[in-house]
């Protein structure tokens, strides 16, 4: 009734005037003060007919565990008319291919907007924060404010779900083997410490080819300095312009160069997998969702392994500084017939007491509470022992502003990666030819808009 008496309403009336004349539609009861309390849901709408929401995740390693225990189960605590189901496409089916075929999602987890953003499928959630009385200043400014750069003209095209941070995971059974220290509990390494650290530890031993310190990519290090791949404003690609990139692939060049590093087959980049189940990695850094949510379902299964958590390490120039915030954030689609209950949901999982849910399974909250930050991990046994205060040593940095296009053409940045590390090319011409490719990209892109 509600939709249908905004479709009936917009074209005669301003937004302001709206909210009044529908006010009588009782969607949601106003509290007695006439506005929600900070960091409490209003109430659910007054015909609280079952409705059933599509939960689609894009980008974000989230267990079927975590969502159920972070975001179904509290919104159905909250709103017991509102059921979320997770659609999980089959692999290789895009998100493009999701949004123009079959039932759209509803409600989506995602970290780069931009997608849905080229679908026209996202709901500009400004109506709705007012509606609600969503306490906006509750979020995190590193958080919110990247995601309000999505917006062209002030649209609120997203609401930050976690900060998914970084962190350094390393193998105490690999450093015990050999007899090396383990990096400090309470203090970051420079990078380059760290490399020379994991120069200790890429050997064999017993058939086994140990790795020391995986550094992923270049593209995995920008984040470090918070570096866009092609300019945030006109797309020009910076690979070959900017010298922090070169300052990059150096780094991973050497890294790559540590004798026995590159493994069978040209292996340069060793990932999750070669961490916790072979167990040949002694040093990783990785966000926390990539790694606690996997280890913890490895617990599960009965296959456990000595392993702690240290400062994330930065560049000797940036010591004091994490990564970026990479951000998840739930956007609501604009062809959604439930917009009103999905934004219902997202308010209540921000409120505090879910996302002090969401600390104690090891996701740092969107919102600005320290008290949350105290509990983090506490409901996840594998953190168990482990130093999880590291977790909130370095300020984070906002993630630098994403052109539209920059999803689509990083790309060339991993294959520049894997031309240095395996194909005996120099660095200024790997990146002289990304850049080639990059800016062919970006005007094939500009054409078909």
């Amino acid at each position: 009734m509600v939709h249908s008496l905004l479709r009936t309403c917009l074209p005669l009336l301003s937004l302001s005037l709206l909210l009044s004349a529908c006010a009588s539609a009782g969607s949601v009861p106003e509290t007695p003060s006439g506005a929600a309390a900070a960091g409490e849901s209003a109430g659910p709408p007054s015909s609280a007919e079952p409705v059933k929401l599509l939960f689609y995740v894009n980008g974000p390693t989230l267990t079927n565990t975590e969502f159920r225990t972070l975001i179904a189960e509290p919104v159905k605590k909250r709103y017991p008319h509102i059921t979320l189901e997770r659609i999980e496409p089959p692999s290789g089916v895009t998100i493009e291919e999701v949004f123009t075929s079959g039932p759209i999602p509803d409600l989506s987890l995602i970290i780069n907007p931009h997608p849905l953003l080229r679908l026209k499928a996202v709901e500009d959630l400004r109506p709705w924060i007012q509606k609600h009385q969503f306490d906006e200043s509750r979020l995190k400014p590193v958080l919110y404010d990247h995601i309000k750069e999505f917006g062209k003209n002030g649209e609120i095209v997203a609401i930050p779900f976690n900060a998914n941070q970084a962190i350094l995971y390393y193998n105490k059974d690999i450093f015990d083997k050999f007899g090396v220290e383990y990096p400090p509990a309470d203090k970051q390494l420079s990078l380059e410490e760290l490399l020379e650290l994991g120069k200790q530890l890429t050997r064999s031993d017993n058939g086994m080819d140990y790795i020391g310190y995986d550094p992923g990519g270049p593209l995995d290090l920008s984040r470090n300095v918070a570096l866009p791949v092609i300019d945030s404003d006109s797309g020009a690609p910076l690979l070959s312009r900017n010298p922090e990139w070169t300052r990059l692939f150096q780094f991973a060049k050497t890294a790559y160069e540590v004798p026995g590093y590159i493994g069978p087959n040209n292996q340069y980049v060793y990932g999750r997998d070669a961490f916790m189940k072979d167990r040949k990695v002694a040093l990783r850094v990785a966000n926390l969702a990539n790694m606690v949510g996997p280890l913890e379902e490895l617990r599960q299964q009965g296959t456990e392994f000595n392993w702690d958590l240290a400062p994330i390490p930065n560049f000797s120039n940036k010591l004091g500084k994490a990564r970026e915030a990479q951000v998840h954030s739930f956007v609501i689609s604009n062809k959604s017939e439930h917009k009103e209950e999905a934004f219902l949901a997202v308010k209540e999982i921000l409120t505090d007491e879910v996302q002090g849910l969401l600390s104690r399974n090891a996701r740092v909250p969107a919102v600005i509470n320290p008290e949350l930050e105290e509990e983090f991990g506490r409901d996840i046994p594998v953190l168990k022992d482990k130093n999880v205060r590291s977790v909130f040593i370095g300020e984070q940095q906002k993630t630098h502003r994403i052109h539209e296009y920059e999803d689509q053409v990083s790309k060339w940045v991993t294959e520049a990666t894997k031309d240095v590390a395996v194909g005996g090319i120099d660095i200024n011409t790997a990146l002289r030819k990304a850049d080639e490719n990059i800016a062919r990209d970006v005007e094939r892109l500009k054409k078909n808009e």
